[in-house]
């Protein structure tokens, strides 16, 4: 939500550009959590969780741009930057969890 609300103040001439890449890459995750979770299988929910994974790296490259032409604060950044950082950490650790679980029976 704090995206939501840091990306409401951007340039209009930035709503179809980083205003939207940014939404929709912070909603990918959690929407992509959800929908590997409720899959059948661990390999598909690893896959979901590699592209949850790209999505957090996606976002703090969109963040970054937005810091670098002074769209978004550098404090601002910092913080999402943070919680992007521990975000991708929960999804590394979850994908070894996943892959040590026991192989699933056909």
């Amino acid at each position: 939500m704090d995206l939501y609300r840091d990306t409401a103040k951007f340039p209009a001439s930035e709503r179809f550009g980083l205003i939207s890449e940014i939404r929709r890459a912070a909603v990918s995750i959690p929407a992509n959590i959800a929908e590997g979770a409720a899959r059948s299988s661990k390999k598909e929910f690893a896959q979901f969780l590699s592209v949850v994974r790209g999505s957090a790296v996606e976002l703090h490259l969109l963040l970054d741009v937005a810091c670098e032409t002074g769209t978004l604060s550098s404090d601002r950044f910092q913080g999402h930057a943070s919680g992007i950082d521990r975000i991708v950490a929960m999804i590394n650790r979850l994908m070894r969890r996943t892959k040590s679980l026991p192989a699933e029976k056909s």
